[in-house]
């Protein structure tokens, strides 16, 4: 189930005509003390802008898989999450797609001539951190060779589309500035996915099986 019969890249195309159901659908995956926050945030001007790439590529089987990284343990507020590739603007990237491919490579090694760019989910801005992210979903026709940066990452996590697509949302205890939570999240992998980055997937699961199901 790949790009090699077109109907996964034919589906991702959709994405540029798809109306995003945006934060609105999203309490079912939304920790719940950021729910009210949420309908009712307005982002503060000097927040912190990031992007990052939900990337999806053919494995060695034609199968497709997303690629997800677990963070290094730092002193941060997203130490040892879950996240897809991707970081804050610096000065010398042109636009937000530049920053999402540029710490795409720096951080698992893909060069930016090895994706296809389709679009943007909605934007999230995390409070904790004051950063308001960018997400871009594209693909590669190549089956990819990870290089993972020791610095930033401990983990290259790509699991499988047909595994996310019937991903269950269940609650998990984490750890968040020295107090536990339970927040509604995805296991992928035995890893917890909570936050910005379960909404990302969330979002786009929701584009995808409309899609598929059209």
């Amino acid at each position: 189930m790949f790009l090699n019969d077109n109907s996964f890249k034919k589906i991702l195309l959709k994405l540029n005509d798809f109306n995003l159901p945006g934060h609105d659908s999203l309490s079912k995956i939304v920790p719940p003390f950021r729910t009210k926050l949420l309908k009712n945030m307005t982002i503060p001007i000097d927040c912190k802008k990031a992007a990052v790439l939900m990337l999806f590529y053919p494995d060695s089987n034609s199968d497709t898989r997303m690629v997800l990284i677990l963070r290094n343990k730092y002193n941060g507020i997203h130490s040892n999450q879950i996240s897809f590739p991707g970081g804050k603007v610096d000065d010398l990237d042109k636009n937000l797609q530049q920053t999402a491919l540029r710490e795409t490579f720096e951080e698992i090694g893909v060069n930016s001539s090895l994706i296809k760019i389709v679009n943007k989910l909605s934007s999230v801005y995390i409070p904790p951190s004051n950063f308001h992210v960018q997400p871009f979903v594209g693909y590669s026709e190549n089956n990819l060779v990870f290089k993972a940066d020791k610095k930033e990452v401990a983990l290259i996590i790509t699991p499988l589309l047909k595994d996310l697509l019937n991903l269950k949302i269940v609650n998990s205890k984490v750890s968040i500035r020295g107090y536990d939570h339970e927040v509604p999240s995805y296991l992928v992998d035995n890893q917890v996915l909570w936050g910005a980055t379960a909404m990302m997937v969330y979002e786009f699961m929701e584009f995808y099986l409309d899609m598929s199901n059209s």
